[in-house]
């Protein structure tokens, strides 16, 4: 139970910052439920946010917050996403700059930032993911 605390907390800034978002998405007509220690928040004029340039994807994670398109979608990419609740609770305040400089590094050498980012990789991987898909192309995985 300590360390259920534990990760709660060490992923806590990143959480904060995903509520504030959520709650957010709440008064702009989202839904909220709980899964497996996440909140999601998904639907309303938060998926219409989240489906446009330069975001353009289904669901992102913030700490123990999932917000994504609408309920169906969450449902498709849950796994995916719960690994990275399992690396926010790893990495804690450390995992949003260590995404991006996973991305910059994708970048730098001629990959793809989100598709061969190693964070992503490991989603996709740990998630079961049958096929490596883009963010364009919802529901991914």
């Amino acid at each position: 139970m300590a360390s259920r605390a534990l990760a709660y907390a060490w992923a806590g800034p990143c959480s904060a910052l995903g509520l504030i978002f959520g709650l957010a998405a709440l008064l702009a007509g989202a839904d909220m439920q709980v899964r497996r220690g996440a909140l999601e928040f998904s639907g309303g004029r938060l998926g219409t946010l989240l489906a446009r340039r330069p975001f353009g994807f289904c669901a992102i994670t913030l700490g123990h917050v999932i917000l994504g398109l609408d309920r169906r979608v969450l449902a498709a990419v849950r796994a995916h996403e719960h690994v990275h609740v399992r690396q926010y609770e790893q990495w804690g305040p450390f995992f949003i700059p260590a995404y991006l400089l996973a991305s910059l590094w994708q970048l730098a050498s001629g990959r793809g930032a989100y598709r061969d980012n190693w964070f992503e990789r490991r989603a996709r991987a740990e998630a079961g993911c049958a096929r490596d898909t883009t963010a364009g192309s919802c529901p991914r995985c």
